[in-house]
Order: structure tokens, then sequence, then C-alpha cells
């Protein structure tokens, strides 16, 4: 069984799977590999730094398969949007913000517009705008995320009601084949993974995170805005961050609002803590489906897994 849907054919790539632009971890060499494996390989480049920008996507740009690249749409601008456009990706993902300035730009270049939502005002205005693809995020997904989000199992199928005939990716909480056919099944026409990738051969993270990764456990988990107040991080309050445990959840769980009304205090605080070892040199972001994973396999074998148990788990739900 082939899993050929709307997302396969807009793209050419041979499975229903799509890493996640995650920043920090999503480098080049991670995209080419998940795009060498079958998937759509997305850079995450967070603001676009051109530094950043030119060391990355030539490592995936020049692989000959589809690929894309992932802003934070509340961080980036026009110019380095349009600096990532000169290397030719087939996508661009724009995620948590206001897309609008950059949609002409993308569809000018020629490049597919992906979407993240995170709630259904969201989700209607990326149908608005004439997104090729959108993806819909639900709350136990590793990383950032909506405050008041919906989980992904009755978020996903909303979406994908919605948006049609536009297809829909379901993202959070997704770490293995059953978690792909699942997608599936509600409707979407992907998966978006990103956890799962943390944990390979060619992420760009520490030793220390993939191996937190693979030791953690999905009730260690948390959504919470501690971390981004106390590293002195901007983003928009209506988007908090999902982490494996950290000793500043511990000190701060519900005092969000007092650590925030002395913002100078708590980066000096973070960071005299960081230099004494007393808290880790980064939080680990991950999601709720952190105990699906349980090895660093190359990334192109692990789409290729991913796919295989898909149509196992779908071939088992058909034969019942």
């Amino acid at each position: 069984m082939t899993l050929s849907t709307a997302f396969t054919e807009l793209f050419g790539v041979r499975h229903p799977i799509a890493l996640a632009p995650m920043g920090g971890s999503a480098g080049g060499a991670l995209a080419a590999a998940v795009s060498r494996g079958g998937g759509l390989g997305l850079v995450g480049v967070g603001g676009g730094e051109r530094e950043l920008l030119d060391r990355e996507l030539p490592l995936v740009s020049g692989a000959g398969k589809p690929w894309g690249v992932g802003f934070l749409t509340w961080q980036t601008e026009v110019r380095a949007v349009e600096h990532a456009l000169e290397y030719g990706p087939r996508a661009v993902m724009l995620s948590f913000g206001d897309p609008d300035p950059y949609v002409e730009r993308i569809r000018a270049a020629g490049a597919a517009l992906l979407l993240q939502v995170t709630d259904l005002e969201e989700a209607r205005r990326a149908v608005d705008l004439g997104a090729d693809v959108i993806v819909a995020q639900g709350t136990e997904s590793g990383g950032h995320g909506a405050r008041q989000g919906r989980s992904t199992l009755p978020f996903v199928p909303v979406v994908v009601d919605l948006a049609a005939p536009v297809p829909v990716l379901a993202a959070g909480g997704i770490a293995d084949g059953r978690g792909v056919a699942a997608a599936l099944v509600l409707g979407a026409a992907g998966a978006l993974i990103g956890t799962r990738f943390q944990a390979t051969a060619e992420a760009l993270v520490d030793p220390a995170i993939a191996k937190a990764i693979v030791e953690g456990r999905g009730q260690d988990t948390e959504r919470n805005g501690v971390l981004d107040i106390a590293r002195g991080s901007l983003w928009p309050s209506k988007y908090t961050a999902r982490t494996l445990g950290h000793p500043y959840l511990d000190d701060w769980r519900g005092r969000e609002a007092e650590l925030a009304a002395q913002p100078d205090d708590a980066r000096q605080a973070y960071q005299a803590d960081l230099s004494r070892g007393r808290i880790p040199p980064l939080p680990v972001w991950a999601g709720e489906a952190v105990d699906l994973i349980t090895d660093l396999p190359p990334a192109a074998g692990l789409v290729e897994e991913l796919a295989a148990r898909a149509e196992e788990a779908l071939a088992r739900a058909g034969g019942r």
C-alpha cells in the first residue's frame, strides 16, 4: 500500500511526512536527510538571520529533493524571507504571527505557502490568505504552541473540515507510524513531526538533549511561559512552550506574572544560575509523545520506518 495524499502529490514526495522546522534542531543536514527518505524536510531558521540561512540552506538546496524552510513569523522580516527564497525552496512555512506581509513574495517566487495554525481563528485566516497547506498544531506538541489551544485529536478534523479542499498536516504528539496513521484517519493529508526528529543522527542538538529526549517521559513535559520570561525571550504571550522538567518550572510554576513583573532581575538570575551550572544550558523542547522515542536513528531511515509502520497500522485497522 502506498500512502498517496494531496500532500505527497503536491510536493512529489513518497511519504506524507514533513519535518517540523525546529529552530536550533532542524538544520540543513536534517532537512536533506528527511527529504532523501521520501518526506519533506523543512529547515528551521527562526527569524532568518543571514548567517544562518547561508550556512544551512546550501546543505539542503543541492540535494535534488523537495525541501522547504520555516520561519517564526513574529520574529522575521521581509528581507530574510526574500533571501531564503533565493535558494529555491519548494515550500515556506510561517508560524506564530501575522503571515500577511510575506504571502505575496512567497507566491511570486513559486514556493508553496504552509501556514501553521493553533486555533480556529488562525485557521480561518490561513484559508482566507490562500494557504497551499495548513498545519494544525495541537497542544501536545513540543516547543512553542498555543497557551490555550486544543488537543490534536479533536482539533485536526475541525481544521480539515474548515479548510477543505486545502490539505492539512496534523502536528502535535506524533512520534511513530501509528501517529501518522491516526493523522490520516482524522482526514489530514500527512503529519508534521518535531520531537521524534530531534532524536536523530543529523539533528542540530547537543548530545545531552538527545539523551534527555530518549530517556524522557510524556508526563514529565509541561507547557509554560516561565522559561521564555526567565530567558528574556520575546515570544508573544499567546504562545507558551512545552519542555521536559526544568528547575525554573519548579521555582516559578504558577507565578509567571510575578516573574514577568521583574524581567531584568529574572534574566540576571537566570544567567547567574547558568554560570553556576544550576540549570542546563538550554531547555529540552519535547512533546507528549516523547515516551515513544528510544533511539537515535539516521533521519532518512526513520522516515521510511514511520511510513511503513503507518501502512501496517492502517492495514490492521482495515482488517478489523
